[in-house]
């Protein structure tokens, strides 16, 4: 035997040992219990011995033996059959759960059928007929089955977009936007908010805005889209959101029409142009963002930005409109995704996909009045507003010694707590931290809020008893990394995640 294969049976020989001692005992000591023989010869040697009150002892005695028996295999029994009953009502729950998710979607396909169908019925449910004979609201000729799309064709071939020039840079632009909503909006938000809030754009399309209601979620969104001189488009998410045609419309087989959203829309007239675009989604968790969502959060993920198109039709059409591609829509670069969410009863959780490629960003409460000078909207070119963001990752990159650091930390929870950044993480570190120093932050300052709000929230899914006692570990160990005070972001939640133990 090799030196390694007798370290390894020396090192594991007290452990199995051990394992085969403890069965061996409970092996021994059930088949004491059950010794028959035993009880029999022990009532033989004394039955003789013992009359009056010793033979009522004896009787008691196996009366008593018997009964514990009983009560053994009576609660053997009872646990058996409650986990039997337990797994069947299990098993059944899930069939329900199945069963209900069809029947919804099932109610999905009839309404979206129905809604396809009222569009050429009158209120008796009769098909209606044009004077021409035509079925009402169908696709007539020389008409375009893209009716929104086409008329943003026709307004962009009569005028050319403005060129615009931009002369700012991070930090001036949040001091203005911030400004902007107090003076023209009534709207106050703390300057770290708008830092956190610019910070975004540069590592993700898709933001999201949580806390508690009546803080000033939606009103940020629609703040930015009045500051950039660019209307917010505002989309209220609703419970019977199921897929992506509720981002992008679908084509009525009856009408020969699409019917698109004004999503959509904004999404066509983006390409024309190099202004910023917003798109709100309005209580997004009120339905399952993976419903509704997914196909972007996808799309948006990938590396080459000419793989980002979504196929609206199969065909093509002579009358398609213009930017379309073998009826294929390219999703534009220069808009961003909001999504506001209430944490309640009402609505669903975000789950880990969707967190993991969005940035959160918590709003918990509100900013005192000040006063603040006039100030204009400001309506900021695409391509310069990116250039920030590539000029600040080369002018604050996340130094060596941070990214050592975040990768000690990173070991650190995965031993303790079996949880990883993963590179997208990472990724999204050297992306937002650099814009968040420009737009005059801290880099601890915004690594110490990116940790709290994508990586500490994992602890949520876990078994909060059992890493209880690592809490404390934890925050020893970002201020031994960081320095002491320096992460009040995430000792702040370990602190009120204890609390909730």
């Amino acid at each position: 035997m090799s030196v390694y294969g007798e370290f390894f049976t020396k090192f594991m020989e007290p452990f199995f040992e051990g394992l085969l001692t403890i069965l061996k005992s409970f092996v021994e000591g059930l088949g004491q219990m059950l010794n028959i023989v035993n009880y029999i010869t022990v009532i033989n040697d004394y039955k003789n011995d013992l009359t009056g009150v010793g033979m009522v002892i004896m009787i008691l005695s196996i009366i008593l033996l018997l009964a514990i028996f009983a009560i053994i295999v009576y609660f053997i029994y009872r646990m058996i059959r409650t986990y039997v009953r337990y797994r069947r009502n299990v098993k059944k729950e899930d069939q329900l759960i199945d069963e209900i998710e069809i029947l919804n979607n099932e109610i999905f396909k009839l309404k979206r059928q129905n809604a396809k169908i009222s569009e050429i019925t009158n209120e008796n449910g009769e098909i209606e007929y044009d004077e021409n004979g035509n079925i009402k609201g169908e696709l007539q000729e020389g008409e375009s089955r893209f009716f929104k799309l086409s008329n943003v064709d026709k307004k962009f071939s009569e005028f050319t977009p403005e060129e615009i020039h931009n002369n700012f840079n991070l930090e001036e632009l949040c001091d203005t936007f911030r400004n902007y909503s107090a003076s023209r909006l009534k709207l106050y938000y703390d300057i770290n908010l708008i830092r956190l809030f610019i910070a975004s754009f540069a590592s993700n399309k898709l933001i999201i805005l949580e806390g508690i209601s009546g803080t000033g979620k939606t009103s940020l969104a629609y703040a930015f889209g009045s500051f950039i001189d660019n209307e917010t488009t505002v989309a209220s998410v609703q419970p019977s959101w199921r897929d992506s045609t509720e981002i992008f419309g679908y084509f009525n087989e009856f009408t020969k029409k699409f019917n698109e959203t004004q999503i959509l829309e904004k999404m066509y007239e983006a390409q024309y142009t190099d202004e910023v675009y917003i798109t709100l989604l309005d209580e997004m968790n009120i339905s399952r963002v993976e419903y509704y969502f997914a196909e972007m959060l996808s799309i948006l993920e990938l590396p080459n930005k000419k793989d980002w198109v979504i196929e609206l039709v199969p065909n093509v059409w002579p009358d398609d409109p213009e930017k379309l591609d073998e009826g294929k829509l390219k999703i534009p670069e220069n808009m961003w995704y909001v999504g506001t969410i209430n944490n309640d009863d009402s609505t669903f959780m975000i789950t880990d996909k969707v967190y993991d490629r969005a940035m959160p960003i918590a709003i918990d409460d509100k900013c005192e009045a000040f006063e603040a000078p006039d100030t204009e909207p400001l309506k900021i070119s695409f391509k310069y507003f990116e250039k920030l963001f590539i000029d600040a990752s080369e002018q604050h990159p996340v130094t060596e010694e941070t990214l050592e650091k975040v990768a000690q930390l990173d070991r650190y929870v995965i031993d303790h707590f079996r949880l990883a950044f993963g590179n997208r993480i990472v990724k999204q570190l050297k992306e937002f931290v650099p814009a968040f120093v420009a737009c005059g932050g801290d880099e601890v300052a915004g690594i110490d809020y990116l940790i709290a709000h994508k990586i500490l929230r994992k602890f949520e899914q876990l078994n909060l008893a059992y890493i209880k006692d690592e809490i404390d570990g934890l925050i020893n160990y970002l201020e031994k990394l960081f320095g002491k005070d320096k992460t009040p972001e995430c000792k702040a939640y370990l602190l009120r995640l204890k609390r909730t133990i």
